[in-house]
């Protein structure tokens, strides 16, 4: 009786288990989440990438395997880029301040703000892909950039 007992408690209890439990992404992959810090107005749009070829970084619009996103800009705007398979990526972004589709440079110095992952840092250009790439694994992962402006 007790045994008996036991068993129908371990079945209603498993179904309960099944729910409480994270839920596996049935596309595969792992979530990145990108953290964007220092906008200096809620303008616009923010527009980003997140690709895993160094030839195209940090113009993903030259690479059509990459993962784009855009999002209204806001107070602490976040971006969640699902399914990522395993890999070595970098994160572009810009703030596209008047929502034209463009980063607006001045005599080649960007008018609007920019950012890396691993806050890469610009010298004389962009950075390379190597100083901003991030492995990402199985498990989520949350990145944090900040935007610069230079004008």
């Amino acid at each position: 009786m007790i045994v008996r007992r036991m068993l129908v408690a371990g079945l209603i209890l498993a179904p309960q288990t099944l729910l409480a439990s994270p839920t596996v992404d049935p596309l595969g992959g792992s979530t990145v989440t990108v953290d964007i810090a220092a906008l200096r107005n809620t303008r616009g749009l923010i527009r980003a990438c997140l690709t895993t070829r160094a030839a195209t970084f940090p113009e993903c619009d030259k690479d059509p395997q990459s993962l784009r996103m855009t999002v209204p800009a806001q107070d602490g705007p976040v971006l969640v880029f699902r399914h990522v398979p395993p890999g070595t990526y970098a994160v572009s972004l810009f703030h596209d301040e008047n929502a034209n589709g463009r980063l607006d440079k001045t005599m080649g110095i960007p008018n609007e703000g920019y950012g890396f992952s691993r806050d890469a840092p610009i010298r004389w250009g962009p950075p390379s892909f190597s100083t901003a790439q991030v492995a990402v694994g199985t498990a989520d992962m949350t990145l944090k950039i900040t935007v610069r402006y230079i004008l």
